[in-house]
């Protein structure tokens, strides 16, 4: 895993924007319509390298596929996985319950968009497997034959992998005599996503929502001591699943739900850090700059990093059409250096991806990467500032 020893590097968090005609066949398959696979590799191939050549061109160093042969950050999984088949409501969210008006206003712009919805998810009603990696394969292959025509593009190269707690926790278990039980057969199903993304060369992102987000949901009406002993089970699990990749090729990212909402409901960093910080990991991706946890890094003096790790920190929110200015980024990156201790374990990116299901980004195309080079000008002034270089 890179660090910033020259200057403070810049990542996101995963997802971007898929072209129309590519999310149209994902909500087409998503709701049970027939479509044509060539088509669909054709456009997730050309989507791949727009979506790369647009990380390069606005100044990230450390870039991914965009997840753009995915339809989600974690649904995808169903096609790769046996034991997953109808659909759940998923546990409404504890903040927007609180908010009536808001709630309406939730489901009309919800009910009016082409897009692949998370929160009616599939039920797991069997045994799950890994049972098929030709996708798997193939996402990387693709990758790395897209990175190898552009030997100069990024310092490192990372994909995304979502949680065995988000899974666990999003697809209702309806097989298992117990979530525990649920939970160890999915991590060990992932074991083999994690550890291919690891052997094909690119560095792995854990996408955890669930260690924050689901406080809120599932647990909701619960105390706070059931909640974090869900973060511990999952900790465990996924260090169990991860027990093969080095420790330096893992990076997590946690958040509190990507959605645009009052989060006035949400845990406290400081609740479920000492937590997170068991993970055998070598960083963590974590939101700085959204209003409601943007004050959080200072939870970093009070419950530093190992020495060997590093933190990216979210200097950009995903869910405002705002471009941050890069004065703005530059604060939040000093900041979060002065909390650490040490601006080389410090890099730029985002509070989350920006369009984690297909279709469901709430930023315009052209605003995405508007954000992200002034993420990457805000990165050059804090180096500055910082004796970087």
């Amino acid at each position: 895993m890179q660090w910033s020893n020259e200057r403070i590097l810049t990542t996101h968090t995963g997802s971007l924007p898929r072209p129309p005609e590519l999310t149209r066949l994902y909500v087409q398959r998503a709701r049970g319509g027939a479509i044509d696979p060539a088509e669909l590799d054709r456009l997730g191939k050309a989507a791949l390298g727009r979506i790369v050549d647009k990380q390069i061109e606005v100044g990230i160093d450390i870039g991914n596929n965009g997840e753009q042969q995915r339809e989600a950050f974690f649904l995808y999984v169903r096609h790769r996985m046996s034991g997953f088949g109808g659909s759940w409501k998923r546990w409404p969210r504890g903040d927007v319950e609180r908010y009536p008006i808001l709630k309406q206003q939730m489901a009309q712009m919800l009910g009016a968009r082409e897009a692949v919805g998370n929160y009616e998810p599939p039920r797991a009603i069997g045994e799950v497997r890994y049972v098929d990696d030709s996708e798997l394969l193939a996402e990387c292959a693709d990758f790395r034959a897209a990175l190898d025509q552009r030997p100069n593009g990024f310092v490192e190269p990372f994909m995304t992998a979502p949680s065995p707690g988000i899974i666990a926790a999003a697809m209702k278990n309806e097989f298992y005599d117990s979530d525990a039980a649920y939970l160890s057969a999915v991590a060990t199903a992932l074991t083999i996503e994690y550890e291919t993304i690891v052997k094909n060369g690119f560095l792995l992102q854990l996408d955890c929502p669930d260690l924050a987000l689901e406080r809120h949901l599932s647990y909701n009406d619960r105390p706070l001591a059931e909640f974090l002993g869900f973060v511990e089970r999952v900790v465990e699990a996924i260090n169990t699943a991860i027990v093969n990749v080095p420790r330096d090729r893992v990076r997590l990212h946690v958040c509190w739900g990507n959605y645009e909402g009052p989060h006035d409901r949400d845990v406290d960093l400081a609740d479920i850090l000492p937590i997170l910080q068991q993970a055998h990991v070598g960083g963590f991706v974590l939101p700085f700059a959204n209003p409601r946890h943007q004050h959080e890094w200072r939870v970093l003096q009070k419950f530093p990093l190992e020495d060997d790790q590093i933190i990216v920190a979210g200097v950009i929110d995903d869910l405002t059409g705002f471009v941050e200015h890069p004065e703005v980024v530059a604060d939040r990156l000093e900041n979060v250096a002065r909390a650490v201790g040490d601006p080389h374990r410090v890099m730029a990116g985002t509070d989350c991806g920006f369009d984690t299901s297909a279709g469901m980004g709430r930023v315009t195309d052209d605003v995405v990467w508007a954000k992200l080079k002034a993420m990457a000008d805000g990165a050059r002034i804090a180096s500055e500032r910082l004796g970087l270089g």
